[in-house]
């Protein structure tokens, strides 16, 4: 998928996803559109995590095995109908250090024209994985962050939603951020993501 691809359908314009890849992209409208969907106040981790599970299949390789990544799904899943409804009245805080606390808005072009419905925002934690994502493919001394960069980031905070997901699906986040940067890109369970293609939440 490229970027024209994304902006068709409805994601940010080119002016405001710098520093990240056309799959990044795509995983941002995706977060986006849920957090829309399910009526929540912002995109948190919880949100960029299952829309990265959905579109990039490295991503799933590194989660670990067929079985986990499909309970993960499956809480995932659960989001807007179990737990997920009491983080509705909150936000999700960073625990990345002081100052955080209060929603980012999202630049003004990704605001869609005032939808009704919420996810005009960051949540903090949301705001600091994406940012910690550019950092990451900057180090690597690459313009454009993937989709690896932001499951690292995203299990960089361990109050984040996502890591509490991750958790609650038997998947340690300590052990699947030693898997990430490790490198090489070699994950437990590599053929999770073709096994599991179909039961992918939509």
């Amino acid at each position: 998928m490229t970027r024209r691809d994304v902006h068709d359908e409805g994601g940010p314009p080119a002016e405001d996803d710098a520093g990240l890849g056309a799959e990044l992209v795509a995983v941002v409208a995706g977060a986006r559109r849920r957090a829309l969907r399910d009526g929540d106040r912002q995109i948190d981790t919880a949100h960029l995590l299952h829309s990265l599970l959905e579109s990039d299949p490295e991503v799933r390789a590194a989660v670990g095995t067929a079985p986990q990544l499909a309970r993960l799904l499956g809480y995932l899943v659960q989001r807007s109908i179990g737990y997920g409804l009491r983080w509705q009245s909150g936000v999700e805080n960073s625990g990345a250090g002081p100052g955080a606390g209060a929603p980012v808005p999202l630049p003004r072009r990704t605001r869609r024209g005032g939808e009704p419905g919420g996810a005009g925002d960051w949540s903090p934690a949301a705001a600091a994985a994406m940012e910690d994502a550019r950092r990451r493919a900057r180090q690597r001394g690459e313009p454009l962050a993937r989709g690896r960069d932001l499951l690292a980031s995203l299990v960089v905070d361990p109050t984040s939603r996502a890591v509490e997901v991750l958790e609650r699906a038997g998947v340690p986040a300590a052990g699947l951020r030693a898997r990430i940067e490790s490198g090489a890109g070699e994950f437990t369970g590599t053929g999770a993501a073709e096994r599991t293609d179909g039961g992918a939440a939509r």
